[in-house]
């Protein structure tokens, strides 16, 4: 029964969200900061905690350490196995997440307002007396290295693979974020322990809340929960050049059709004209069907099913990238057409009913966003980590509506770069010479 109530509550906490977020910003007894969103009319809290650092982390021989690692979190902590942990967190209807991505390591937590101190106390003990038992991290290990191997034969992971070590070279941002057969194979239990005290500091930490608690009730739940994590050093990464030049890079894999990864240097998310360049890229390629590639490369040619651009600003790099798949006899042309429209753009820009619609696209799409409060909790994390400011939420619109026909297609001349393009093939296309 209590299962089902919190199934039911979760539903009631994704209805569509309001126009207006009020964010407070809070300071806990022992000095944890973090924003929250109170909203006191359904007894459920959505938690989560965002650590920087994340697989870039990893040593160079360890790499997938701190995945692996993350993935044990819930394997048994304190006195309880895995099984005895799973038990415990179904009693108390609680729902916890442990995820880790190139940058960041995430927690998240979803409990009942009556449960809190219990589900709270739970999840403090596996965040901070984590077991590693040895015959949880042979089993986990088995599940990443089928992953590796999975990997190995998916044109996606191939293509992605081989743009980020033509990219970066031997950065950090080159390294698979699972690791390779031969890292993940050599790790451990002292490798967990380590990787744990490495990625979980207060000093790398981002706290968003949303749901049935005050701001009092949240500065003490926080002091029990991460107050005694190691305050640790600030996380830094080393500086990386985007070493990619023009070109096109052809990995043979035997399949009918090829997958091609697309892209060049970027646009920093700090950057004054990022809006403009974000209002750009979805009139290139991020809206979909209303793109232009999608117009030109799907529905006028018939050359793929789906084509599309997106901006990647991680923490020292930045990428305009692109992904289109097409048979392997109809690749080539379907690279040719991106590279005709990257250059169109680049020279001629956007039109004012283009600009007008990109615009009505992208302020009617965010408040669909904030439709539940898990998605929330995350949203207030994200922006922390991207250092905007707490206001965002309120002036985001704004911002994009402030951007003008000018504005875009000055951007479209400095940013988009036809010369540069790099496609990495993966397939054995027809017609298409590596250069």
């Amino acid at each position: 029964m209590m299962r089902f109530l919190f199934i039911l509550l979760i539903s009631f906490s994704t209805l569509p969200a309001r126009a207006e977020v009020p964010i407070q910003e809070i300071t806990s007894p022992g000095g944890i900061k973090a924003w929250l969103v109170q909203e006191s009319s359904i007894p459920f809290v959505a938690l989560e905690v965002m650590f920087k650092g994340g697989a870039t982390s990893d040593p160079a021989d360890k790499r997938g350490a701190s995945n692996l690692m993350t993935a044990l979190i819930e394997e048994g902590a304190g006195n309880m196995d895995a099984q005895e942990f799973a038990k415990r967190q179904e009693a108390l209807a609680a729902s916890f997440g442990f995820d880790v991505f190139d940058e960041t390591m995430t927690v998240s937590a979803r409990f009942l307002s009556e449960n809190k101190e219990e589900a709270i106390e739970l999840l403090r003990t596996a965040l901070t007396d984590p077991r590693f038992d040895q015959d949880a991290i042979d089993r986990v290990r088995s599940q990443v290295l089928s992953i590796i191997a999975s990997d190995e034969k998916d044109p996606n992971s191939i293509a992605s693979k081989t743009f980020d070590m033509l990219a970066f070279g031997d950065h950090p941002y080159a390294a698979p974020l699972n690791g390779t057969k031969e890292t993940v194979s050599s790790l451990t239990q002292e490798d967990m322990f380590t990787a744990h005290s490495r990625l979980l500091t207060r000093s790398n930490m981002f706290v968003g809340a949303v749901g049935d608690i005050s701001p009092q009730e949240l500065g003490v739940l926080l002091d029990h929960l991460l107050g005694s994590l190691p305050e640790g050093e600030k996380h830094q990464i080393g500086d990386v050049d985007f070493d990619l030049k023009g070109g096109t890079t052809v990995v043979d894999l035997p399949t009918p059709q090829s997958v091609a990864l697309f892209g060049h240097s970027g646009i920093d998310r700090d950057d004054p004209d990022f809006f403009a360049a974000y209002l750009l890229n979805s009139i290139l390629g991020g809206r979909g069907v209303e793109s232009r590639l999608t117009r030109e490369v799907r529905e006028k040619r018939g050359l793929t099913y789906g084509v599309g651009t997106f901006l990647i600003s991680k923490e020292k790099s930045h990428i305009m990238m692109g992904q289109v798949a097409s048979a392997n006899d109809r690749i080539a042309q379907a690279i040719d057409v991106i590279k005709q429209e990257w250059e169109k753009m680049a020279q001629l820009g956007v039109t004012a009913d283009e600009l007008a619609a990109a615009k009505t696209f992208l302020t009617g799409a965010y408040p669909l966003r904030f439709d539940g409060n898990a998605t929330i909790a995350g949203i207030l994390v994200g922006m922390q980590r991207q250092d905007l400011p707490i206001d965002y939420i309120a002036t985001r619109n704004d911002r994009v509506n402030a951007v003008t026909l000018e504005d875009v297609n000055r951007v479209a001349a400095q940013l988009l770069q036809p010369e540069n393009l790099h496609f990495v093939v993966v397939g054995q296309p027809e017609g298409l010479n590596q250069q």
